[in-house]
C-alpha cells in the first residue's frame, strides 16, 4: 500500500494491557528490563496439556474502570480493548466532545475473537461436555456478541463515540498490524480524522491449547516457563501463547500538529503479502516477508539503509526464525547484518491477533526513548540465525526509522514502517 504524503499519519496516543503490567508504562518498563512474564497457566487447569504455560495478564477488569455491566457484558478480550482505548485516548489529550463522530473511526484486530467466553459458555450450555444438544436458555444474554468478533470493534467505536468507518480486521498472527495499516489507510484516504487502530486477543483457554498442542508448535518447556520463549536461540523449542491488547490513537499529521499533540510516530509504509503455500508452513528463503518488506519501504520512500531497528515475528519456532532470518537478508541486503533485531515475544509471549499491534506500539516508545529492547532468553544464537538479535539487555540506539514485522498462519506476512516525526519529507 503506498501511503499519501498529502495526508499523513501519526501515532498520538498509546494504550497497552500486556503480560507483566496493565498500562503503557509497565509495558515499558518490563521490555527495558529484559524480564519475561511467561509461567504455568493459572486461568484454567492445564495438567493435561503437553504445553502448560503462557503469558497471562494480572487483571482485575473492575480496577482497571470497568463497571459491573461491562464486565458482565464483555469477553475478556473485548475488556482489554476498551481499556486500552481509554488509556489511549486519555494519552494523545484528544477531545471527544470536540470531534467530528463521523470522521472518527475505529480498526481492531483479532485472531480468536471472544474466545474464553465461548468456552465457558459451552461449558455451561453442555453442562461441562456432558450434553450433545446444548440448552441455550441457560446462555448468557450477549452470547451472540461472543459469537461475531465484530463486537470486539464496535465495544471500542461505542467508548469512542466513533460514528465513521469501523472494521475489525482478522488475518491470524498479522492482524495487530494489518488493522493498523487499514487505520493508516482511513486517514490518508480521507475518510478519517481520527484512527483508534490496534488489536486484541485472550486465548488461553483450553480449546487453544488443544489446538497448538496437536500441532506441536507450542514450548513444552514446563519447568522452567520464565526462559521457555527463546526466539533465534540453538535449544528454543516453540512459542509460549500469551495474552493481551495494544490501541493506538491515530491521527492526520497536520491534525496534530495544530492541537500541539506529542507525536511518537510517523506511519510511513505498510505492505502485506500471502505466501498461498501452506497453512503452518513457511518457504525457508523468506520470499513473501522479504516481498512485504520492500513493498513497505517503497511506500515510506526510504531504503534498506534507513532501516535502524527490526522488530522482529520471533516466535521461537525453529522454522518461524530462520525464515524471518532469510528475509531480512534479502530485503535488506548487506543492512540487515548491521542493524540490531529483537523480539519481545520472548517476553510477553505471542498473543496470537494482537501481538502485532502490541509490537508496534513498542516500536512506538522505541523510537520515542531511543532505546531498543532486548531479546530475553537468548544465550546460545542459532548459527542459522546469525543477525544481531540484541541478547538479554535493551540497548541504547539512535533511530529514525524502525520496521515491524509479522507471520501468520495461512501464510500471512506483513511489514511496517515507523519513523520519528519529521524524518521522512
Amino acid at each position: 500500500m503506498t501511503l499519501s504524503r498529502s495526508r499523513r499519519t501519526v501515532i498520538t496516543g498509546i494504550g497497552v494491557v500486556a503480560p507483566g503490567g496493565v498500562g503503557r508504562e509497565a509495558f515499558w518498563d518490563l521490555l527495558t528490563a529484559g524480564r519475561t512474564a511467561t509461567r504455568p497457566i493459572t486461568l484454567f487447569d492445564a495438567s493435561g496439556f503437553r504445553s502448560r504455560i503462557a503469558a497471562e495478564v494480572d487483571f482485575d477488569p473492575e480496577a482497571a474502570g470497568l463497571s459491573h455491566p461491562e464486565i458482565r457484558r464483555m469477553d475478556r478480550a473485548a475488556q482489554f480493548a476498551v481499556v486500552c482505548a481509554r488509556e489511549a485516548i486519555a494519552d494523545s489529550g484528544v477531545d471527544l466532545d470536540t470531534l467530528d463522530p463521523g470522521r472518527t473511526a475505529v480498526t481492531i484486530g483479532s485472531a480468536v475473537g471472544c474466545t474464553m467466553g465461548l468456552e465457558q459458555e459451552y461449558r455451561v450450555l453442555s453442562d461441562g461436555g456432558r450434553r450433545w444438544v446444548v440448552d441455550h436458555t441457560y446462555g448468557v444474554p450477549h452470547l451472540y456478541g461472543y459469537m461475531v468478533p465484530s463486537t470486539l470493534a464496535v465495544e471500542v467505536a461505542w467508548e469512542a463515540r466513533a460514528e465513521g468507518p469501523v472494521h475489525l480486521v482478522s488475518t491470524g498472527c498479522t492482524s495487530g498490524l494489518d488493522s493498523v495499516g487499514l487505520g493508516a489507510r482511513l486517514i490518508e484516504e480521507g475518510s478519517a480524522d481520527v484512527v483508534l487502530a490496534g488489536a486484541t486477543d485472550a486465548p488461553l483457554a483450553p480449546i487453544t491449547s488443544a489446538c497448538f498442542d496437536a500441532i506441536r508448535a507450542t514450548s513444552p518447556n514446563n519447568d522452567d516457563a520464565e526462559h521457555a520463549s527463546r526466539p533465534f536461540d540453538a535449544q528454543r523449542d516453540g512459542f509460549v501463547l500469551g495474552e493481551g491488547a495494544a490501541v493506538l490513537v491515530l491521527e492526520e499529521l497536520n491534525r496534530a500538529r495544530a492541537r500541539g499533540a506529542r507525536i511518537y510516530a510517523e506511519m510511513v509504509g505498510y505492505g502485506n503479502r500471502s505466501n498461498a503455500f501452506h497453512m503452518t508452513g513457511l518457504r525457508p528463503d523468506g520470499r513473501e516477508m522479504a516481498e512485504a518488506i520492500r513493498v513497505a519501504l517503497d511506500a515510506a520512500r526510504l531504503d534498506p539503509s534507513d532501516v535502524d531497528y527490526i522488530n522482529a515475528h520471533g516466535s521461537g519456532t525453529r522454522q518461524n526464525d530462520r525464515h524471518e532470518t532469510a528475509a531480512f537478508k534479502a530485503a535488506l541486503g548487506e543492512r540487515a547484518r548491521e542493524v540490531p533485531v529483537s523480539s519481545i515475544k520472548s517476553m510477553v509471549g505471542h498473543s496470537l491477533g494482537a501481538i502485532g499491534s502490541i509490537e508496534l506500539a513498542a516500536c512506538a516508545l522505541a523510537l520515542d526513548r531511543q532505546v531498543v529492547p532486548p531479546t530475553a532468553n537468548l544465550h546460545n544464537a542459532d548459527p542459522e540465525c546469525d543477525l544481531d538479535y540484541v541478547p538479554l539487555v535493551a540497548r541504547e540506539h539512535r533511530m529514525d526509522s524502525v520496521l515491524s514485522v509479522g507471520s501468520g498462519f495461512g501464510g500471512f506476512q506483513t511489514a511496517a514502517l515507523l519513523t520519528r516525526e519529521g524524518a521522512v519529507a
